[in-house]
């Protein structure tokens, strides 16, 4: 296996891209690139963990994605829990809604959110997950 080098930038843009745990880094630059995609092993086949995901927008968030809101300096949580964002124990099928129940306005929830999804270690704001 040859290794390249990348830099910071490049490897969180690879990152975002992937949109399961189970896209890896090469399937991503095989995309960017035009290639034909390899072919799929049987564990892409497996749909358990995708069974309580939540997508908005076209983009899907993993069952168990936290999210995390600061607002006049406390910070709101909420979780992905059987399809849809869970917040304060309320269910919210888009951002904007959940950011709007917080806030009493109209906020853009892309930007008003973060996220954290499972297995990941960063939290990264929900907008640069959208192409």
């Amino acid at each position: 296996m040859t290794t390249i080098e990348i830099d910071f930038d490049v490897f969180k843009e690879l990152t975002i891209r992937r949109t399961t745990e189970t896209v890896t880094y090469n399937d991503v630059l095989r995309e960017m690139l035009g290639l034909n995609a390899l072919k799929a092993s049987p564990v892409i086949t497996d749909n358990s963990s995708s069974a309580g995901s939540w997508t908005t927008k076209g983009v899907t968030f993993p069952a168990g994605t936290e999210f995390r809101a600061s607002y006049k300096g406390q910070t709101v949580t909420g979780k992905v829990e059987s399809g849809m964002l869970l917040v304060n124990g309320k269910r919210f099928d888009s951002p904007s809604s959940a950011a709007g129940s917080i806030t009493g306005t109209m906020v853009n929830g892309w930007i008003f959110w973060e996220c954290r999804i499972p297995g990941k270690m960063n939290w990264q704001l929900i907008k640069s997950l959208r192409k």
